[in-house]
């Protein structure tokens, strides 16, 4: 057997790097974390070939003393915390002392910083962990970081990295993150000399959120504002027509973290499952704002996990908050016959992208313009500024209720010299207030609106056609009766409105450890519900009553079914999920597609369909109702050119 040594402080090096710097995505994360927590209001990221030969950092942050660079290389040093206690209140997204040593170990580092105070800054450079020079420079306020030949001195790392295409991939995707995290931020994105992204730092996350995905996306949301406690969540949801087929497009950040969580995710798809289809899922933008007391961020490295003090707490306001800003929205999705000319063009409008100062030049800038503009005269109908010394900044006048309109307008300068200016904006902003509020007039599921149906009849014998308001709306017998089922089992179930039915011989149910444990947890539920069930011997449980409602459908399998959607997170909800199992079975009885119903029938079905909460998907997600406008069919019969 080999003896036991210490290793050497290299190796000890990368073998700490190997938790951090993953791949250059990893490096532009910590490098950007810290950008953040310097209070930079600007921050520009470069790379080159997917950032395996090249990663530039700059920001104009508060810089680093030149007596304190090399302390910064060090493991475990940092300016975030200072003993333990502190781990208990930290507020900044970095605290571990690892990044730029485990960076510096395993690439050619160069550091230029100057703080606010200094005549002077500071050019450092660290190769492979070893100190190579430290000098003074003249440099602009904050840190440029730039970090070459990522893995030079560990090919084998360097071997399990993607194409540069793909790592350039997981940069972008990154960046477009954390940009998203601080929309106060103004952040840039270069990658192989082209600039891929540039928010504007004016605290509109709306206006990020059209950069990033694109206008489908930013037409379709819903927005979220609660506060409850020590916790505020605010945001953006989509629409349930915005669905994807993987969770890439929930994203949401805790004090400015973007992070992953099974409490959350599961609360926002819980609240979407009456509205989406299966194995579907939504887009979320959510912002929570938590006392640090609260979390516990120390659970790993990338600090992309964390923990919830009270995470039951958080699952039902996270909850509450999505379902309630889904409720009673009229989310009938619309369709067209005609493929619109504007989904041929790209997402994002044609406008040419104009180059923008870098961070550190922007105080300059701006003392430059209000020179020029005070030395120009007047005009009396209007006005002009020097086009080559204004930075553009289109994203600052925006609103986000006019976002398409404003975004192909050109920019308008904005001086709190011009009052006229600012009058007509803000009569502009007023104006589309109003012509926004007219949208939500005349739902077609409003009890006032019901004696304006005009049921004109059956087509295929499943699809029942509605006139209403210049629209034609057409109605899934099966899939609204379904609904109507569903909402009527869940009710009983609720209301304890069922009796018991014996069953003989009973089931019998053969559990491992772990569905037998959540058996035992939630067998008061079963019990409620009108279940039966009792220990039989070893791994064995007897079922030996069903609810009588159920009694057709309470087989085994179906009982099966509902012990493995339990959960350890199960009870941060309510008995509901488990009554969802069954009601979604109980459906069996609707009404099938090909089966001729007459209109006293169909009106019948409508009118219980304007009573539920949510008329508007089935309770697998399928929507029950859909629209075409009086538009779309006179264009198609070249009424209209």
């Amino acid at each position: 057997m080999a003896n036991i040594t210490v290793l050497d402080q290299n190796t000890i090096n990368k073998i700490a790097a190997g938790e951090v710097v993953e791949r250059p995505a990893s490096v532009v994360k910590e490098l950007l974390e810290n950008a953040i927590d310097a209070k930079a209001t600007a921050v520009t990221v470069e790379i080159k070939e997917g950032g395996t030969s090249f990663i530039r950092v700059t920001d104009n942050g508060c810089g680093i003393p030149k007596e304190e660079v090399p302390l910064a290389f060090l493991r475990h040093s940092t300016s975030k915390i200072k003993s333990v206690e502190d781990l208990f209140t930290v507020s900044s997204l970095g605290f571990r002392g690892e990044a730029l040593a485990s960076i510096a170990s395993v690439s050619q580092v160069e550091i230029i910083t100057k703080t606010s105070i200094g005549l002077t800054g500071t050019r450092y450079q660290i190769e492979g962990g070893m100190e190579r020079s430290i000098e003074e420079i003249g440099a602009p306020e904050g840190t440029t970081f730039i970090a070459r030949n990522l893995f030079f001195n560990t090919p084998a790392r360097k071997k399990f990295l993607k194409t540069p295409v793909t790592e350039g991939a997981h940069v972008a995707d990154l960046v477009e993150k954390l940009a998203l995290s601080h929309p106060e931020v103004s952040i840039r994105f270069i990658q192989n000399n082209q600039n891929k992204l540039h928010t504007s730092g004016n605290h509109n996350l709306k206006d990020i959120i059209y950069t990033v995905f694109g206008r489908e996306i930013a037409s379709n949301l819903l927005e979220v504002t609660v506060k409850k406690g020590e916790v505020t969540v605010n945001g953006f949801i989509g629409k349930p027509v915005i669905a994807r087929g993987n969770r890439n497009y929930e994203n949401y950040f805790i004090n400015g973290r973007f992070i992953k969580s099974s409490i959350i995710s599961r609360a926002i798809e819980e609240a979407y499952r009456p509205f989406m289809m299966q194995h579907k899922y939504p887009f979320t933008m959510l912002h929570f704002t938590i006392e640090p007391e609260l979390l516990d961020v120390n659970v790993h490295p990338t600090k992309m996990e964390l923990r919830f003090r009270d995470g039951e707490m958080i699952y039902h306001m996270v909850y509450q908050a999505v379902a309630n800003a889904l409720a009673h929205k009229e989310l009938i999705p619309e369709v067209s016959l005609n493929k619109k000319s504007e989904e041929k063009k790209e997402e994002m409008p044609g406008k040419k992208f104009q180059p923008s100062p870098e961070p550190f030049e922007n105080h300059r800038l701006m003392a430059l313009n209000q020179t020029a503009v005070s030395q120009e005269k007047k005009p009396s109908d209007g006005f002009s500024f020097p086009k080559r010394l204004i930075p553009p900044q289109p994203e600052s006048v925006r609103e986000p209720d006019t976002l398409e309109e404003n975004w192909l307008a050109p920019p308008v300068p904005v001086l709190e010299e011009r009052p006229v200016v600012k009058q007509q904006l803000s009569q502009m902003k007023q104006e589309q207030k109003a012509e926004q509020l007219d949208l939500f007039d005349g739902k077609l599921l409003e009890p006032e609106s019901r004696i304006k149906h005009k049921l004109i009849g059956q087509v295929f014998d499943t699809y029942w056609l509605v006139e209403f308001s210049d629209q034609l709306y057409i109605i899934d017998q099966h899939a609204a009766h379904e609904k109507v089922l569903y909402e009527k089992t869940m009710a009983t179930l609720k209301s304890r409105e069922y009796t018991s039915q014996v069953i003989n011989p009973p089931i019998i149910l053969t559990l491992n450890r772990n569905e037998e444990l959540l058996l035992n947890r939630h067998l008061s539920v079963f019990t409620d519900m009108g279940f039966e069930i009792e220990p039989f011997g070893g791994k064995e449980f007897a079922v030996r009553g069903v609810p009588a409602n159920l009694f057709t459908i309470a087989k085994k399998e179906l009982l099966i079914e509902m012990i493995d959607s339990l959960s350890d997170d199960t009870s941060f909800t309510n008995p509901s999920i488990i009554y969802e199992k069954v009601a979604s079975m109980s459906c069996k009885a609707a009404v099938k597609g090909g089966n001729s119903l007459s209109a006293a029938e169909a009106n019948e079905l409508i009118d219980q369909l304007l009573k539920l909460e949510n008329p508007y998907a089935c309770p697998h997600g399928r929507p029950t109702i859909i629209s075409m406008s009086r538009y779309e069919l006179e264009k198609k019969f070249k009424r209209i050119v």
